[in-house]
């Protein structure tokens, strides 16, 4: 078998350059771009703004729903089948957007895109990554990840400026968004992407650097089944992680509103708002990165560093929002702990169940956090709109975090005896 190199180049780096296409086109534009569409598509309609993000909702069940699925298919079946599926799907759906005529139409489109997504926002990363790598898998993760926001700031302004063309702008943007999903992703899944280095004849990234004659030591597949896993207690803490981590995130959906409450006392920090929620996205694509090379080093430390950034992200945005330059740094700060779900979450179940059934092991605990996405924004909102106002959204992160904090913890904790029923 290969040493897996030829000088200066990998396999493992066109199998990161093929995540990042994932990351950056179907996953951006069916996720990190929904936004720009909810004000536009709902008024060309004549419907409350909420009939039509309904689909958003549908869209995180359908995830929820078909995670364990998934998580079957690409753990058994080839790669490149299942991720070239995944993003046919997700382009049927935008493309179907496009020819939207009711209300229910999009609920359709939503369900369809669901289904394609999930493989490919929360599996398609961590599962290549792993199998890929044994050495920076922080690092590749982390980077890959922050695709999802670098490609949502890329498109976006795209997608606004197409929607802004007419009064159906918004369907040339959906029409637009889901040629670019097949154009530029199918390339990658069907002829670049490998599930193994051995269907290359390779070893991992990093095996060269692994001082040992067995070669089988450089590419360890040693961990807990998921029939095991799912009965211990570290796995229903990383449940609980998951799900709240991604409560948590959501509040970044009402950064913008936080700064516009202060449009009577503060309105300098009011008409700052779209900056405060782009300082906010800037975190979390700078602290996927940070997170995963801080993780190479020490989980542990990943946990320590991306939640307290949280913590003083909110602290400083709470008690000192008239000042914008320290309200910008406590978004960006907070955007930090945001990274934390779709880069710790993946970490923290490698570490703590090894790479034998990984994939398995982290879709059902995904499903947690798909569950958690489509009411978490209506659970923000009810907090925001109740007496205890946004204050009590930012006690409410606090205590999030303190959480996440503890159940992260716990199941690091629980290591070494999960491992032992391996």
């Amino acid at each position: 078998m290969s040493n897996g190199k030829k000088p200066g180049f990998h396999y493992a780096y066109a199998i990161v350059a093929s995540c990042i296409a994932i990351t950056c086109l179907p996953c951006a534009l069916a996720l990190s771009c929904a936004g720009i569409f909810f004000t536009p598509v709902s008024e060309y309609f004549g419907v409350p703004r909420a009939s039509f993000t309904l689909y958003f909702s549908i869209l995180n069940i359908m995830m929820m729903l078909t995670l364990p699925m998934a998580g079957r298919h690409l753990s058994k079946l080839d790669a490149r089948k299942v991720l070239s599926g995944a993003t046919c799907l997700v382009a049927l759906g935008l493309i179907g957007m496009s020819r939207g005529t009711s209300m229910p139409w999009f609920y359709v489109c939503g369900a369809i895109i669901g289904v394609g997504i999930a493989p490919l926002v929360y599996l398609a990363v961590p599962s290549l990554i792993n199998a890929w790598c044994v050495k920076s898998v922080g690092f590749f993760v982390g980077l890959c990840m922050a695709f999802t926001g670098i490609g949502g700031v890329i498109f976006n302004p795209i997608g606004t400026a197409m929607i802004q063309s007419g009064p159906e702008g918004w369907r040339t943007a959906y029409l637009v968004f889901g040629i670019i999903v097949l154009v530029g992703t199918l390339p990658f899944t069907l002829f670049v992407v490998r599930s193994k280095p051995a269907d290359k004849g390779l070893l991992p990234y990093g095996a060269e650097d692994v001082a040992t004659d067995d070669a089988a030591a450089a590419n360890p597949v040693e961990g807990v089944p998921a029939s095991v896993a799912m009965k211990t207690a570290a796995f229903f803490a990383l449940a609980a992680f998951c799900g709240v981590i991604t409560l948590n995130q959501t509040i970044y959906q009402f950064l913008a509103s936080y700064a516009t409450s202060f449009g009577e006392s503060l309105p300098q920090i009011a008409a700052a708002s779209g900056v405060v929620a782009s300082a906010a996205m800037a975190g979390q694509a700078i602290g996927k990165i940070i997170l995963g090379i801080i993780n190479d080093k020490s989980v542990r430390m990943g946990i320590f560093f991306g939640i307290g950034c949280g913590v003083a992200g909110v602290l400083l945005m709470w008690f000192l929002p008239s000042a914008l330059p320290v309200l910008l740094v406590g978004a960006f700060l907070f955007g930090i702990v945001y990274a934390m779900t779709t880069v710790q979450t993946p970490l923290l179940v490698r570490s703590v169940f090894g790479s034998a059934d990984y994939t398995n092991i982290y879709s059902r605990i995904s499903m947690v956090g798909s569950l958690m996405s489509a009411f978490a924004a209506v659970f923000w909102s009810f907090v925001i709109d109740s007496p205890l106002g946004f204050p009590g959204m930012f006690v409410g992160g606090l205590v999030c975090m303190a959480v996440c904090c503890a159940t992260s913890l716990f199941a690091l904790g629980q290591t070494d005896k999960v491992r032992a029923q391996a």
